[in-house]
C-alpha cells in the first residue's frame, strides 16, 4: 500500500523548498499547506524559502480531529485516511485562495490510529481544484516518520510547481 512516486527521502528539506520556490515566482503560483503529523514543520520550510512572502499563503496545523473536522470540514469517520486529506487540501485551497496545497494526515507511531499501523500517512494535493490523493507507510520510530512525511510533501509540491512551467 505504498503508493505514489518513489522519491529520494534525503534530499535537504531547505533545498526542496528552494525549488518549490523557483517554481512558484516563476508561475506566479499561490501555495498553502494543512499539517496534522508533521505539526508545522512543512510551513516552516517554506516560509524559510527565498522570495516566500510573494508566493505562500500560509498553512493550518489542524493536530486535533476535532480541528479537522470543525475547521476544515473533514467528514465524519476516520482522519487518516483519504476522505480526510482531500478535504483538508480542498478546504485550505478555498481558505488561502491557494493554487496549489499540499495536506498530510499519517499515524507517526508508535501506536496505531484510525485501525492504521505506524508509519500509514495520507497525503494530498489539491492544484487548481483537481486533488489527487495517496498513502504511504513509512518505517521507523515517530521521528523517521516524521522526516519521511515532511521530504514526501516537498516532493509533491515540487512536482506540482514544476509541472506548471511544463504546461
Amino acid at each position: 500500500m505504498d503508493e505514489g512516486r518513489d522519491r529520494p527521502p534525503d534530499e535537504a528539506p531547505e533545498d526542496l523548498a528552494k525549488e518549490i520556490s523557483d517554481g512558484a515566482d516563476r508561475d506566479g503560483r499561490r501555495i498553502a499547506v494543512v499539517e496534522s503529523l508533521t505539526g508545522g514543520l512543512v510551513s516552516s520550510d517554506l516560509a524559510a524559502a527565498p522570495g516566500s512572502s510573494e508566493w505562500f499563503r500560509g498553512g493550518v496545523v489542524a493536530y486535533d480531529r476535532t480541528t479537522k473536522h470543525g475547521v476544515l470540514g473533514v467528514p465524519d469517520g476516520p482522519v487518516v485516511a483519504e476522505p480526510a486529506v482531500r478535504a483538508m487540501a480542498e478546504s485550505a485551497a478555498e481558505m488561502f485562495g491557494a493554487d496549489v496545497v499540499v495536506a498530510v494526515s499519517g499515524a507517526g507511531g508508535p501506536d496505531p490510529q484510525d485501525d492504521q499501523p505506524p508509519g500509514t500517512v495520507w497525503f494530498a494535493v489539491s492544484d487548481h481544484g483537481t486533488t489527487d490523493a495517496w498513502v504511504k507507510r513509512f518505517p521507523g520510530d515517530p521521528p523517521d516518520v516524521l522526516k519521511a512525511t515532511r521530504i514526501e510533501a516537498l516532493h509533491a509540491l515540487r512536482e506540482h510547481t514544476a509541472a506548471a512551467h511544463a504546461d
